[in-house]
């Protein structure tokens, strides 16, 4: 049984609550507060346990065992407290030689990423300034820079996101920069080529399978480069990895898609392409390539990347299903679209993909500083 008023389990005897005084019985023989509490408590109760048991088939897929079992108010606690410039500072000069953690040193516990929605505001007080410019003052010369900051805002926030939740902190921004700008730009390159082989002339569903299965490609395509360049060994290092590579691809391809339909049907189509694709960018390329990411450095561990590894299933369960979210959600299910319906879902199966495979990183490197520990 639990209090109406502040929730703490109490004996269905007491008659008063022990945590706030609230009188138990009167409540329960007048009102339905008591009981109405209680049927909420058992049902947030057994919706919680569904959901942890959904997510045990997720954690077998990336080598872990049981639900996946993490506080987000929690975690994200962080982006409600004040932060000092030093404490920013001291995030941004993270992944350095200097600043890198030893192994057995490297925190096992959620990280409480905050940095990520500074960035956010300063790209939307921005584009805010932007907006201002080019359309009450009619200044063109603000136009680009709105196109730019408004596609760039949320891929670019939320790649810094998972930059912070890198708890291993191996890799700088200037590595991360490098992958958003040079491997956003090749992923775009190497998509363009793909499609002069598989070209798609109808967004159907057959044509948004092709689109899928290209534009995952492409992306993987230039994340493989990358990831032979560094040679990480950690989840969260391929988690990474794939979100720049991500965020860089959904930052200059929303750019495109602004300007063209700017160019097509005026300055409010254009602005309605930049506000939708960014709160959309929470769930498309920067996650779905993460999941591909984090695939891959998952079944490549320590070892050199081998060609054989991309023909292992758990890479391949993994990287299909990034393919089939993209694939999804580009097909017209019209009926699925009410109240973005569709899309809400297909963001929520993603991100328990990516909070699981973080949660995997985590216990990945719970137990390599484990065993470095037991073989001093």
């Amino acid at each position: 049984m639990y209090c109406y008023n502040c929730g703490v389990q109490v004996n269905e005897h007491s008659r008063f609550c022990q945590n706030c005084g609230a009188n138990l019985q009167e409540t329960a023989q007048n009102d339905t507060g008591f009981d109405s509490y209680q049927a909420y408590a058992a049902n947030e109760k057994s919706m919680k346990e569904t959901f942890y048991n959904a997510t045990r088939k997720v954690n077998r897929m990336v080598g872990e065992e049981g639900g996946l079992d993490v506080n987000l108010k929690d975690v994200f606690s962080s982006v409600f407290q004040k932060h000092t410039k030093e404490e920013a500072e001291l995030i941004f000069i993270s992944g350095t030689k200097t600043t890198t953690p030893e192994e057995n040193a490297i925190s096992t516990t959620w990280p409480k990423p905050w940095l990520f929605s500074r960035i956010f505001i300063i790209l939307a007080i921005t584009y805010f300034f932007l907006v201002i410019g080019a359309i009450n003052f009619q200044n063109m010369n603000a136009l680009p820079g709105m196109i730019i900051i408004g596609s760039f805002a949320a891929p670019f926030s939320l790649l810094i996101l998972f930059w912070e939740m890198n708890a291993p902190q191996n890799i700088s921004i200037y590595e991360v920069a490098k992958m958003f700008f040079i491997g956003g730009t090749a992923s775009l390159v190497a998509t363009m080529i793909l499609y002069m082989f598989f070209p798609v002339y109808d967004l159907d569903v057959s044509g948004a399978i092709v689109v899928g299965v290209v534009e995952e490609i492409g992306k993987l395509a230039i994340i493989i480069y990358f990831v032979r360049k560094l040679n990480p060994k950690f989840i969260l290092n391929g988690l990474l990895i794939g979100a720049a590579i991500g965020a860089g691809f959904a930052a200059f391809e929303s750019a495109g898609y602004a300007y063209t339909f700017g160019e097509l049907y005026g300055e409010g189509a254009m602005m309605e392409v930049i506000f939708t694709r960014a709160w959309m960018a929470v769930g498309t390329h920067v996650v779905w390539s993460a999941i591909a990411g984090g695939a891959l450095v998952y079944v490549k561990a320590d070892q050199p990347l081998q060609s054989d590894l991309f023909f292992d299933g758990r890479f391949v369960r993994l990287f299909l299903l990034a393919v089939a979210l993209h694939a999804v959600w580009d097909m017209p299910l019209y009926g699925l679209h009410h109240f973005y319906f569709l899309f809400i879902v297909l963001i929520g199966i993603a991100w328990v993909f990516i909070f699981s495979m973080m949660n995997a990183g985590l216990r990945q490197i719970a137990r390599l500083s484990s065993n470095e520990k037991l073989s001093e």
